[in-house]
């Protein structure tokens, strides 16, 4: 019930200017985004690179509505993968792309159009010495994003996937990536789908995700495990002692202000950790998908405004 009510809360305008007109927002958001800017995100990830963290970053924003403004959200990603490469942080950094903000939603031709502007931008990374993972996205979108996956990887063949663990096809299509080169980040999943394509009860995602986990463990690929649940993140150190994996053959993602303590720990341990870490103007949708994702993140987040444990 308050995953739908969150859902129907993202998509709300009158919340979203009423949200935007809270003086206390700012500190929520200065919290778990970045910032506005390309210079923000920057240096976000400066300062997350110096604590010997891993950074992903993203521009938010999704649906574009033209050519024109999927061109402008294209340059930006191209600025700040010019900026991350300039500050020698490009062995660090990558960056995380939803192809609905590439084109993807553009007609008959958006398939094409997020394919080509997708291209532009792992050109990019890959002359820069840095990665892309492309971001998953509603049911809907899911083939579309795994046909351009497959049509990415065939010239810049480290291109990220995210796989949502609640849908009931995400087994299957781990088993599909779990190969070598295969980058595969595993998160729960963050829109409201129906039960009969996602598994909706907290314990079914719970186990739909140790299942997926364990697939991408005992695959040749390396697992990107975005979770901030001590329990699955524990299970991922249990799988990867089982399964003989190395500390730099798998990952641990979690977000930007979320943890940030645990996010240290972990590193200390000898894990990779990556942070992800979204900015710009479009950041209501995230921050409530983010707690819809898994309601106890509403209170994550509000106990983040005062704990950054």
């Amino acid at each position: 019930m308050l995953r739908s009510v969150l859902m129907s809360v993202a998509e709300n305008e009158l919340i979203k200017d009423t949200a935007l007109a809270i003086p206390m927002t700012k500190s929520v958001v200065d919290r778990f985004v970045a910032g506005e800017t390309t210079e923000d995100a920057v240096d976000s990830t400066t300062e997350l690179v110096s604590k010997g963290l891993l950074v992903t970053v993203d521009h938010l924003g999704e649906e574009t509505v033209d050519e024109a403004a999927a061109d402008k959200i294209v340059q930006a990603y191209l600025d700040l993968i010019s900026q991350i490469s300039d500050k020698g942080m490009a062995d660090r950094a990558e960056v995380s792309l939803k192809l609905t903000a590439m084109g993807l939603s553009l007609g008959s031709s958006g398939a094409q159009i997020a394919l080509d502007n997708a291209r532009l931008i792992c050109s990019a990374a890959r002359n820069a010495g840095t990665t892309v993972t492309l971001d998953a996205e509603d049911y809907t979108t899911t083939d579309a994003t795994l046909g351009v996956l497959s049509d990415l990887r065939g010239d810049f063949p480290q291109t990220g996937a995210v796989i949502q663990a609640y849908l009931k096809r995400s087994e299957a299509d781990c088993r599909d990536l779990a190969t070598s080169g295969s980058r595969v980040r595993l998160c729960k999943g963050a829109y409201n789908e129906s039960t009969a394509v996602a598994h909706t009860e907290a314990h079914q995602v719970d186990r739909a995700y140790v299942r997926c986990l364990r697939i991408l463990m005992e695959g040749d690929g390396y697992p990107m495990l975005a979770t901030h649940d001590p329990r699955l993140i524990a299970i991922g150190q249990d799988l990867a002692a089982r399964t003989s994996r190395d500390s730099d053959s798998f990952e641990f993602q979690m977000l930007y202000g979320i943890r940030p303590e645990e996010q240290l720990r972990l590193r200390e341990l000898g894990h990779r950790v990556r942070v992800y870490v979204p900015y710009g103007l479009d950041w209501y949708g995230y921050l409530v998908r983010r707690m819809a994702e898994k309601p106890a993140n509403l209170a994550l987040f509000l106990r983040g405004l005062v704990d950054k444990k």
